[in-house]
């Protein structure tokens, strides 16, 4: 067999060239791809940080300054001029005309009571609630569609953001909704609405004082 007597270190001085290069080009491929990872997510972590503090909540803020204006054309929490007080009598004075052959009652006709959330909302609650339902019922009522996009995206244009909107769903033509009108720190207010177009409506309801939205009490349209 034939020997090649000759000196490695031509071809090992090779290789160890060849793999310096190497590691030296891995080492910069590594290095730039840890700065741009490492800069893009500083810059999102400041972006989103930055965001999250100084995001302005348009919706926000129209929803609130909607609720001050109707607070402030109502009268106090708690007066109640529906409520008999037990300060006034019936009616007991007989009737001026009676038709012949009729007699007069014995006992005195009094109004019936109040019932359903007629009979648990204020006079307050009553005051915002007809300022909300006449222009909800105006908007809906140009709803040529009222599917439950349709219904939703016309009720945050009027500053009622997704949070007070509850039970949206669609009811053959029609989409049925409640909208949470509670007051910060208390009030039981809410309403009940259909969007059918031209036939829409919406009548109050109540809602539970605190805590997850909930109707207790309602007359549905």
């Amino acid at each position: 067999m034939t020997h090649i007597r000759g000196s490695i270190s031509t071809f090992t001085s090779g290789r160890r060239v060849l793999a310096a290069a190497l590691t030296a080009v891995t080492a910069l491929a590594l290095t730039a791809c840890g700065t741009e990872q490492s800069d893009g997510g500083g810059k999102a972590g400041s972006a989103g940080s930055s965001t999250a503090s100084q995001q302005p909540q348009p919706e926000q803020a129209a929803a609130q300054a909607l609720f001050d204006t109707f607070e402030k054309a109502c009268p106090g929490p708690g007066a109640n001029s529906r409520r008999p007080t037990g300060a006034t009598k019936p009616d007991t004075a007989v009737p001026e005309i009676i038709a012949p052959g009729e007699t007069p009652p014995a006992d005195p006709i009094e109004p019936a009571p109040p019932t359903g959330p007629e009979a648990e909302l204020d006079d307050r609650d009553s005051c915002l609630s007809a300022h909300h339902e006449q222009r909800v019922i105006a908007a809906l009522q140009m709803l040529a569609d009222p599917t439950p996009a349709t219904v939703r995206k016309t009720l945050n244009g009027l500053g009622y953001t997704d949070e007070r909107i509850h039970h949206l769903k669609q009811d053959g033509k029609k989409t049925r909704f409640h909208l949470d009108l509670r007051e910060d720190g208390g009030g039981r207010l809410c309403a009940s609405g259909v969007a059918a177009g031209a036939v829409s409506d919406v009548v109050p309801c109540v809602a539970v004082a605190e805590g997850p939205f909930k109707v207790t009490s309602e007359t549905r349209p």
